[in-house]
């Protein structure tokens, strides 16, 4: 027998030992990566390596002396902030697992359960996610008698984001509601009332929202000087991530968790802020030098992903945007053919270009998962789908009902919530409805009597159900006395307690929905996922501070890896790419939205937002638009469209004009702005003498 190889192990550095930061960065990466104290705003274009670039920062940070765990990472999402983290124990050793990442909320979150009882706020809160803030703001809205007016009055999705905006950006509330609301301007004093009555309920349910989080931050740091000393002062440095798309709440506790120190690191782009109908603010990031006097700005413009054909024309775009960081993105990669402008006859001959050019790709060797077809809105992509689906492409949506929006999902965590929670009378209201002879009022009426016996645990059993219902309120009885006492729960794990809740909940749903298995597999899933967690409270935390869209977002990637064709809005697109993007509908009233054509600012965002929706391709772009239109979302049976007022001469000189059909070849050419003939001159010459 032969003598075995060896196989000798990459070398790799001890966590002592310094890196050659200059051999692994550009130097615009260098000089942030390795920038001093004070504060530091890193523009960052798309795909020029913004991650790489904190990350390295973080391990500088603790290459030069700084404790890990007086690091603050912030990032929009948990993944982001693992990845994040996990990238930078390999920069810098295991010292870099005691840096604090995550996101605004769950660092709220987790600084409220240690810091709220010295400002007021009882340690065991819950968290309630949007639809139960809506719904709590629908019972206040009730409870004062708006209900039942006979004129036209907010629903609770109205109040509750009108609240939310507020909040988020101090934008004053009638401001809000002139502005999008106009038709409710008389019933400015009723919100208010109705606000009060919302804000009243929480504190006596022991309930913080999603905005409580970050206000409740925001006014430890703010409104007593040691609390606030004492918050701020954990951290040395405070980095943040997708700095654009910040609001104005979170800018105020940036400012206060650095006003010391004032050791304050942001990165985002510009060109990429795309969520004011969220809150954010584009004025963060632009406003950041005047902000902190003496800010650095160090700007990423060499590009990783796209080739240079694809960047002239992104540059090109977003060049003529009215206030901007001036960057122009740059690559060292060769080749690559410019992008497509595609004129299609009308939608369906769009929807027949992309599939035939997605089976192309795919044939030449582009495998289906690294294509996307990005819209404005989910409703553009309904004959896409259709086709895709006739020619047995397989696909995934982005967007739709996420999961925790699911009725029976949220009514198995409405169990779990009154028992982490007996004052949740949002989740008492939602199980109340689930039981058989039992309705709006009689729902109200079992609440406010749980209520005045101060939500004991025995309130519920002493309250009186109608007949139809009594069978129902004794096994519900039965049911929280044993999840109360942990009676025939193995353990009394997480697990089992939704098992034991499923014992009820399983016969509502069959006989509540025609086709249960989906359903029940969902809350299969929901029952394996949550044995992953140590207890109830952490798991429904886990859940209110960042929902999944579906049940593999909790569970890890499963079956991601599967070959499927990506359709997305634009907004879901954002943070990430793929070899080869399709963008459809790139016409006047869709792509910019036509509501968003009603001011400066928002046409503007609607130009960023295209940028992004551009600069996801690596390889391959095709803008594809229809010249006619046969539907009714205008209001007519026909109309003729006009190409996207983003794609202007200077950027259409940079692509090439595809027609998808002879009979197309005439009129795209003429939408171009190519003059072919001289009308007027032909006229002169009719009339000509000779």
């Amino acid at each position: 027998m032969s003598e075995p190889r060896v196989y000798a192990p990459r070398a790799s550095q001890s966590p002592g030992e310094p890196r050659d930061f200059a051999a692994e960065l550009n130097p615009e990466q260098l000089a942030a990566a390795t920038h001093g104290d004070g504060p530091l705003l890193i523009v960052a274009g798309a795909g020029t390596g913004k991650t790489r670039t904190l990350v390295y920062r973080v391990a500088h940070l603790i290459e030069r002396g700084v404790r890990p765990e007086r690091i603050l990472l912030l990032t929009f999402t948990r993944r982001a902030a693992q990845e994040m983290l996990a990238r930078a124990e390999r920069l810098a050793g295991a010292r870099s697992g005691r840096v604090h990442g995550g996101t605004f909320h769950a660092t709220a979150h987790r600084l409220l359960r240690v810091y709220g009882p010295a400002a007021g706020l009882a340690k065991d809160f819950s968290i309630i996610d949007q639809g139960d803030a809506e719904d709590l703001m629908g019972l206040s809205r009730a409870a004062l008698g708006y209900a039942q007016k006979k004129s036209r009055f907010p629903k609770k999705e109205t109040l509750h984001h009108v609240y939310s905006r507020h909040v988020n950006t101090g934008i004053a509330i009638e401001d809000i509601i002139a502005a999008e609301y106009p038709q409710f301007l008389d019933y400015r004093e009723d919100l208010t009332r109705i606000y009060a009555d919302y804000t009243s309920r929480k504190e006596e349910r022991n309930l913080v929202d999603y905005d409580d989080l970050l206000l409740f931050w925001a006014g430890m740091l703010e409104s007593d000087a040691d609390l606030g000393k004492r918050v701020s002062g954990l951290y040395d440095h405070v980095l943040v991530d997708e700095y654009q798309d910040t609001n104005l709440l979170q800018a105020r506790i940036l400012l206060g968790m650095a006003r010391d120190h004032r050791n304050l690191t942001v990165v985002g782009d510009d060109a990429q802020s795309i969520y004011a109908f969220r809150g954010a603010t584009i004025r963060n990031i632009l406003d950041f030098p005047r902000q902190f006097a003496g800010a650095r700005v160090v700007t990423l413009e060499r590009n990783y992903r796209s080739t240079q054909p694809i960047l002239d024309v992104t540059n090109t775009l977003i060049a003529r945007a009215r206030e901007r960081y001036s960057k122009t993105l740059r690559t060292e990669r060769s080749g690559g053919e410019a992008p497509w402008l595609v004129a299609a006859r009308d939608e369906s001959a769009q929807t027949r270009f992309v599939v035939d050019r997605i089976l192309e790709l795919h044939e030449s060797g582009t495998s289906l998962r690294e294509i996307a077809v990005l819209f404005r809105a989910g409703y553009m992509s309904a004959d896409l789908e259709i086709e895709l689906t006739n020619r047995k492409i397989p696909f995934e949506k982005w967007g739709g009902l996420k999961f925790l929006e699911a009725a029976h999902v949220k009514d198995v965590l409405a169990f779990l919530r009154i028992l982490e929670n007996p004052r949740d009378e949002v989740s008492w209201y939602r199980v109340l409805l689930l039981l058989p002879g039992i309705g709006d009022a009689t729902a109200r009426a079992a609440v406010n009597a749980m209520a005045q016996m101060a939500w004991t645990s025995s309130a519920f059993g002493r309250f009186t159900p109608p007949a139809r219902a009594r069978a129902a309120h004794g096994a519900l009885v039965t049911l929280l006395d044993e999840l109360r006492s942990g009676a025939d729960l193995e353990g009394r794990t997480l697990s089992a307690e939704i098992g034991h809740v499923r014992r009820l909940y399983d016969d509502i749903l069959r006989e509540r929905y025609d086709r249960p298995e989906p359903r029940l597999a969902d809350l299969d899933q929901l029952e394996v996922i949550a044995a992953g967690f140590p207890s109830r409270a952490v798991f429904l935390s886990a859940l209110a501070l960042e929902p999944p869209s579906s049940t593999q977002d909790l569970a890890g990637p499963g079956d991601r890896e599967r070959d499927v064709l990506v359709l997305s809005t634009a907004h879901s697109a954002k943070g990430r790419e793929w070899d080869a993007v399709f963008l459809i509908w790139a016409v006047d009233g869709f792509f910019p939205s036509s509501r968003a054509l009603r001011s400066d600012e928002e046409t503007e965002e609607e130009r960023r937002l295209m940028y992004v929706a551009l600069t996801r391709a690596r390889n391959d772009l095709a803008v594809v638009y229809p010249l006619n239109a046969y539907h009714s979302r205008r209001g007519a049976d026909y109309s003729m469209d006009q190409l996207s007022r983003f794609i202007d001469r200077g950027v259409r000189e940079k692509m090439q004009r595809v027609a998808t059909g002879e009979e197309a070849v005439e009129t795209v050419t003429a939408a171009a702005g190519r003059q072919l003939i001289d009308l007027r001159a032909l006229m002169r010459g009719k009339f000509r003498t000779p």
